[in-house]
């Protein structure tokens, strides 16, 4: 197992590792903002006088705007490059985290949460595409791992912002913070060259992504990965945005065993990503997201029904290590099934038009925890998302080891079981 790890984690370049870190910096602060309003959104709801029920909303209208943001800035990079749509999106999603500190009133929140999920959605798909272009073909499964676990570690961070910021500051002490971290990641996007497969493909295919559309491989793929990828987010969100509620209002456990709790599952996250993602170039994209999910199944009666701190801490880290160990796999599995041509816009806009059906996730959650108790309300919601993840990743492709940027390549619509890289793109790409 470790060696398999060491194998994928050495050889980069300088280049290389600056992009990858830039992509993981950039996620980890747009989680951070994002899981801030997660641990804080009772106490938001206590001074603003809202239910619980519509401060559920907050993040909803994040997760509704993300595809708004992979769109336009996924067109932006496809045609001017990776590094200055990425550059831009940070400045702008930090400038609007930082000034949810100041809003006055729920509707002003609400209002700059929808902002925010403009940058929020421009991020993961840019990032994710600059730094598997950048990877080596046969590494990219650990580093996929290590990217997609950023979103654990910005939980991870506000969790500890929330232990040390909150009780001085308040929850707009942490929102004003949450500028600071964003910076470092902008800093050190100005240190990534631009992507040179990207350069590439400009050279060998100025196709428009109206044109790749017309593909009806290309357009069925697109399909499938956006139902796929409303299956990860309800799998992922599930499991996640209710949880700190669930332990402080269903358990009645304190705010700090929450937080506590909640740096215990995401260290489980991190781990199961980077694991997970490196033993997918072993076994394959859509067989570890099988063998993660079908995990999760399994430690679903102890996450939802466990009561004590410890089991607690046990069956979420457990579940954690399950669905983001699926999901260490998802950077390397979409940025591999997107053509080359629309590979800024492809990953992202697929990922994040899953977020907008999964949206509404907390609130039905947190409706259904209202009426039947938070237990009922996540295994209702969490077992079928598992569930349909097997049942999708299945059914469909990958093109695991394809090389970027190559004539032939996935600019024409990639799609293999699995095995050795493809010289040419298959046609029945779902």
């Amino acid at each position: 197992m470790l060696t398999t790890v060491r194998e994928q984690a050495t050889g980069l370049t300088k280049d290389q590792r600056n992009a990858f870190v830039a992509a993981y910096l950039g996620w980890a602060m747009d989680a951070f903002d994002y899981f801030l309003v997660v641990l804080v959104y009772s106490e938001i709801a206590d001074d603003f006088h809202v239910s619980l029920t519509d401060m559920a909303f907050l993040t909803t209208a994040t997760l509704v705007m993300r595809p708004v943001g992979a769109f336009v800035f996924g067109m932006w990079a496809d045609r001017r490059g990776r590094r200055t749509p990425l550059m831009v999106d940070v400045v702008f999603y930090s400038i609007v985290g930082f000034a949810c500190a100041f809003a006055p009133n729920y509707t002003v929140l609400l209002v700059l949460r929808l902002l925010y999920g403009i940058g929020m959605g421009g991020e993961w798909g840019l990032g994710a595409a600059l730094a598997m272009e950048k990877i080596p073909a046969e590494r990219r499964g650990f580093w996929s791992g290590l990217l997609q676990s950023g979103y654990s570690l910005g939980y991870l961070l506000a969790a500890v912002a929330f232990f040390v910021i909150e009780p001085a500051f308040g929850w707009r002490g942490l929102f004003a913070f949450s500028l600071v971290p964003a910076l470092v990641a902008l800093w050190v996007r100005t240190r990534v060259e631009e992507s040179e497969v990207w350069e590439r493909s400009v050279k060998l295919n100025r196709t428009p992504a109206y044109q790749v559309f017309r593909n009806p491989a290309v357009l069925k793929r697109f399909v499938y990965l956006v139902a796929l990828m409303t299956a990860f987010n309800w799998m992922s969100h599930g499991t996640q945005d209710i949880y700190p509620t669930f332990v402080k209002k269903g358990l009645g456990l304190s705010p700090d065993t929450s937080i506590a709790i909640a740096v215990v599952y995401n260290i489980g996250a991190i781990i199961g990503g980077a694991l997970l993602g490196a033993f997918s170039e072993r076994l394959g994209r859509r067989r570890t997201i099988m063998i993660a999910a079908a995990g999760g199944l399994v430690v679903v009666p102890f996450f939802v029904l466990s009561t004590t701190v410890g089991w607690l801490m046990l069956s979420s880290f457990l579940m954690q290590m399950c669905v983001q160990g699926a999901w260490g796999v998802i950077p390397a599995h979409l940025t591999e099934m997107s053509p080359d041509a629309i590979r800024g816009f492809y990953p992202g806009v697929t990922y994040q038009l899953g977020n907008l059906i999964a949206a509404l996730n907390l609130p039905i959650q947190e409706a259904l925890a209202e009426r039947h108790g938070y237990p009922a309300a996540m295994t209702w919601t969490v077992v079928p998302a598992l569930a349909v993840v097997i049942v999708l990743s299945a059914v469909g492709k990958e093109a695991k080891g394809i090389r970027f940027g190559t004539p032939g390549g996935p600019s024409e619509g990639a799609g293999t079981q699995g095995g050795p890289p493809p010289s040419t793109a298959a046609a029945d790409s779902a």
